[in-house]
């Protein structure tokens, strides 16, 4: 399971609403504050630029499709992103595109296609490029 950004906060909420009790003070607060701190960072980033990413992410994975389709004999008729765009809603709808795009990544290799392979893996990695997260710096580095 993948948490939302939605997840993360709620459950930054619950960890801090009420105090520990006694023995969970000093390093372990501490340590607790700093994994709050670095979730909400992370889930801040993701608020920003995520359904930026998803939309994007969409798009190129339906032109991939697209240029396939004939080739490979795939029916079309992936979904469109909705009209409302949450995170949640583009996300299920990114789950089928990359269904579909597996599908198709796996007939690629199986037919030796290489250079669609190539347009696919060249995807794959500018899907992981809009979707980092950018850690922050280690305290005195």
């Amino acid at each position: 399971m993948t948490p939302s950004v939605s997840d993360i906060l709620v459950g930054n909420f619950l960890c801090m609403a009420e105090p520990g009790p006694p023995e969970q003070q000093g390093e372990f607060m501490a340590g607790k504050v700093g994994v709050v701190a670095l979730l909400s960072l992370l889930a801040a980033q993701e608020a920003e630029r995520g359904a930026a990413a998803r939309v994007t992410e969409n798009a190129a994975i339906r032109e991939i499709l697209a240029e396939a389709a004939l080739d490979y004999g795939l029916q079309g008729g992936w979904p469109a992103d909705p009209v409302e765009l949450t995170i949640g809603g583009l996300d299920r709808v990114n789950a089928a595109l990359r269904l579909a795009l597996i599908s198709l990544h796996e007939a690629v290799e199986k037919r030796g296609d290489t250079v669609r392979h190539a347009s696919i893996l060249q995807l794959y990695a500018q899907m992981a490029e809009l979707r980092r997260l950018d850690l922050p710096p280690l305290p005195g580095r």
